[in-house]
């Protein structure tokens, strides 16, 4: 498949399908109103391949979507980075965008920390600090200077999939996980890493160079 589909889109594809079918065998052909419905459903869960760009001190970036205003601020406190000052890059994919998401750099998983929230719109900046969000922070493979990454529930996201573990390797660009239906992910960067991309820039997991981060 060109865009395969990723395994937690299965059960509503199904669901959607069945439902567009009784309401086909019920109301005829006003049954294929709601067949746009049914392929929106079907291009949420879209998991298409990447090329991955080489690089040893690139972060890739791990979402589709929007960029939004550069800031410098906390990481999560629940990832132990104290109070040092990092670059925050915030990534607002809508309910258009591919929802999977990917590894920003080949390191290990140091740590894990969910917390629950509220689910104000994603593209606010208190979404950061006040949303349901799962973060992870990133032991950088032979490089120093962790980066954290933080999946954020939105406004009409609910449920946050992360199939991460801690102490698990990982590479750039491979996938781990998503956030249904529209979120927002944010990547925290060292002080001093040179940012590539511009607020308002369009992104893709796993291709786009987000910074270099040496």
């Amino acid at each position: 498949m060109k865009f395969p589909i990723h395994r937690e889109g299965w059960p509503f594809i199904g669901i959607a399908v069945l439902l567009n079918f009784l309401a086909v065998r019920l109301g005829g052909s006003w049954g294929w109103l709601f067949a746009p419905i049914t392929l929106w459903v079907i291009a949420f869960f879209r998991d298409p391949e990447r090329r991955v760009p080489e690089t040893e001190t690139g972060i890739v970036c791990p979402a589709d979507g929007r960029l939004l205003p550069v800031v410098e601020t906390e990481a999560p406190e629940e990832l132990g980075f104290g109070a040092q000052k990092m670059t925050r890059l915030s990534i607002f994919m809508n309910v258009f965008n591919v929802h999977v998401n990917r590894i920003p750099c080949n390191g290990e998983v140091a740590r894990l920390a969910y917390r629950p929230g509220k689910f104000f719109n994603a593209s606010f900046d208190k979404a950061s600090v006040h949303n349901e969000r799962m973060a992870i922070r990133l032991k950088r493979e032979g490089l120093g200077g962790d980066i954290a990454v933080v999946q954020i529930a939105g406004l009409i996201a609910r449920r946050i999939v992360c199939d991460l573990k801690e102490g698990e390797r990982v590479w750039r660009g491979s996938r781990f996980g998503l956030i249904r239906f529209g979120s927002r992910v944010d990547v925290y960067l060292p002080t001093g890493a040179r940012v590539l991309v511009k607020e308002g820039q369009n992104v893709k997991a796993g291709e786009t160079l987000l910074a270099e981060c040496p």
